[in-house]
């Protein structure tokens, strides 16, 4: 499994789960919405699941399901700030399109 982030996105998450001492990492993965299919997930993981693997990432606890794994392999998380805005930004080598708002993609 090979899932990379980047020092933005490993600071970000640090913080999250600092503010939150009973989370056991970081969750990701995709769930079924939007226009074009999936979205991605990323939420504090207050339990590990049936289905899911806890790995270590740079230092950052994340919590992986299962059915998500063959559709977030090979992303790059990334946490951009632009403006006043500031998300998480997924470079996913396994999306083959995306809706227009940038909300949610498609996997071939």
């Amino acid at each position: 499994m090979t899932i990379t982030i980047t020092s933005a996105a490993n600071e970000r998450m640090r913080r999250f789960l600092q503010a939150t001492p009973t989370a056991v990492g970081v969750r990701f993965g995709v769930k079924r919405t939007g226009c074009s299919g999936f979205a991605y997930v990323v939420d504090l993981a207050e339990a590990i699941g049936e289905g899911d693997r806890l790995v270590e990432m740079d230092g950052v606890p994340l919590v992986l399901n299962d059915k998500s794994l063959a559709m977030v392999e090979g992303t790059v998380i990334d946490f951009q700030r632009q403006g006043l805005n500031a998300s998480f930004v997924f470079h996913n080598p396994n999306a083959t399109g995306e809706c227009g708002c940038g909300e949610s993609f498609t996997v071939g």
